[in-house]
């Protein structure tokens, strides 16, 4: 019997970052490797990926990395794991194609090549185990589930997915597929827990569409919409309501270009007419009522870009009198503070602002009704609730009970956990390393919680600079200190402080100099210390001190 193993190395705890890892034998079978975009407290940081240590120790036993859609949080980690591990990727057409142009973006991956092709018919046999797939229903096309066959039975991820009778065929879920899985025996499920604890039934996409064309329809005036690039359904839907509307569309995201051109090329986008679509610098040539203008981009972009419409800083477009904002994107919890402050700088610049999620629950995830008809498709033996915080794991795994799945062939997993079945029994085996693995520009992993917590104290009490000169061979002050503040408080005001303040680092210099043991980091850490204690009870705020100490030589003087 081959031993096997399932470890969350992402989308656990978290929303993003799906990665999961199942192991049957010596072969390691990766699903999904994504990221996820930063809450406001990692300041300055780009995305967020998983820690690839287990992967890189287990090089030679990865079987291939299998994707389920083309959202980044399940291929926008890619670039930076086959820069690691080469090893070979699968994906439905458009997923691969959105991968290529994920990995193309990145130096140290962009010559990859080792991509496959895969569909719901596709079955792959790598000897321990065969891998199939099934299709699902998502706000992408091409989104699939993936089941992994085994000697002890099926282990199935579900990918993102929701349940909708009145899905077009492209988006269509194979519910004959799911319970020809679930008849062959499944013995652990990884399924999708998003919306678990939502009871609020998720709005078909019909109704979504009615919803978009009676928007854009019965506005009078100019129309911009804002949307996530990748979500292809709702481009597709404002492309329609546009075109039977008879308004241009005007495209303005840098990201949605590409991805619209990769679906049309792959007939998975259709342009409802030719002319659809014009310049930015043909927008003077048509009245505003015939005029929608897409701004799309990555999760928070569409909304950061309406900001700066309504300010008068983008790049092509200013909001005015008349114009109407309609945001087709459902904010995270994260942004719905950016969205409300959105919204009022758009009223102030003589705007209209509408959200989708006023009239409808939108979702590319299902509701509880949904989860709990893929369980019973599944008939799982072992359930583990991926893909949400720990709240929705925990909804997750209660409506699993309610069908009869005991709590002890449940296990709700924290990054790196190791399930391992063995004897007929699933149980923890231990943790490997998971760490969030952070990206700052070019640096990766290079900035930890040392640098965060810095940058917090940064960006809320600033930063305190002692500059002093001395030469240690005289024993002696060659300049006094200087003290320069930058976030801390108002130079100009503050003039006792400041002297003050130098003369603290004047006398600690001087102690020490005296000082027949004497050593720079504890002239440092004495300054710093006793600068910030009497900071604190000066201002009661911890600004960032930095003291630099240079050293002035004496050259002899030439004869």
């Amino acid at each position: 019997m081959s031993t096997i193993r399932i470890i969350p190395l992402g989308g656990v705890r978290e929303n993003g970052k799906n990665m999961y890892i199942a192991e049957v034998g010596d072969e390691i079978f990766v699903l999904d490797c994504g990221l996820k975009y930063p809450e406001n407290e990692l300041l300055g940081i780009d995305v967020v990926i998983p820690d690839f240590t287990y992967l890189e120790e287990n090089i030679d036993r990865i079987a291939g990395v299998f994707l389920t859609h083309g959202h980044a949080d399940a291929i926008g980690a890619l670039p930076y794991l086959l820069s690691k591990v080469q090893v070979p990727v699968f994906g439905t057409e458009l997923t691969v194609e959105l991968a290529k142009l994920s990995v193309s973006d990145h130096p140290s991956s962009k010559k990859f090549k080792d991509f496959h092709v895969v569909d719901a018919h596709t079955e792959i046999d790598f000897g321990n185990a065969t891998v199939s797939f099934f299709k699902t229903t998502h706000t992408i096309p091409d989104s699939i589930g993936i089941s992994i066959k085994t000697g002890e039975g099926n282990i199935v991820y579900t990918g993102d997915f929701k349940f909708d009778q009145s899905a077009a065929p492209m988006y269509q879920t194979d519910f004959g597929r799911l319970a020809e899985i679930g008849s062959e025996g499944v013995l652990a499920l990884l399924s999708d827990s998003s919306n678990a604890e939502n009871p609020v039934p998720v709005a078909s996409e019909l109704q979504i569409a009615d919803e978009v064309y009676d928007t854009i329809q019965y506005w009078e005036g100019r129309i911009i919409v804002a949307s996530v690039a990748s979500n292809l359904k709702r481009v597709q839907q404002v492309l329609n309501a546009a075109h039977k509307s008879g308004r241009k569309v005007v495209l303005t995201g840098l990201d949605l270009e590409k991805i619209i051109r990769t679906a049309m090329r792959l007939d998975k986008l259709e342009l409802p007419s030719e002319e659809l679509i014009v310049t930015a610098k043909d927008m003077k040539k048509y009245p505003d009522e015939e005029l929608l203008i897409l701004e799309t981009g990555r999760m928070g972009e569409p909304i950061k870009s309406l900001q700066k419409m309504a300010n008068k800083t983008h790049r092509l477009v200013s909001i005015k009198e008349g114009d109407l904002v309609y945001i087709t994107t459902t904010p995270t919890t994260a942004m719905e503070t950016v969205v409300a402050k959105t919204e009022d700088i758009v009223y102030r610049a003589g705007g209209t602002v509408k959200q989708i999620s006023d009239n409808l629950r939108v979702s590319g995830h299902g509701n509880p009704a949904d989860l709990q008809l893929m369980l019973n498709l599944m008939k799982p033996k072992f359930f583990i609730p991926v893909q949400g915080e720990y709240r929705q794991l925990a909804a997750h795994a209660d409506l699993a009970h309610e069908l009869g799945i005991p709590y002890k062939n449940i296990f709700i997993t924290g990054r790196g956990d190791i399930l391992e079945y063995k004897k007929k029994k699933m149980s923890a085996s231990g943790t490997t390393t998971a760490d969030n693995i952070m990206i700052d520009g070019l640096g990766v992993g290079d900035i930890g919680n040392i640098v965060l917590r810095d940058r917090r104290i940064l960006s809320e009490d600033g930063i305190f600079v002692a500059v002093i000169t001395i030469n240690r061979r005289e024993k002696k002050i060659v300049s006094p200190a200087k003290i320069t503040s930058r976030g801390f408080v108002y130079v100009k005001t503050s003039k006792d402080l400041m002297q003050e303040s130098s003369n603290i680092v004047t006398e600690i210099v001087e102690k020490h100099l005296e000082n027949k043991d004497f050593e720079w980091s504890k002239l440092k850490q004495d300054i710093r210390e006793q600068l910030s204690r009497y900071l604190f009870e000066q201002t009661k705020r911890r600004p960032v001190i930095l003291p630099v100490i240079m050293e002035a030589s004496q050259r002899k003087k030439a004869k």
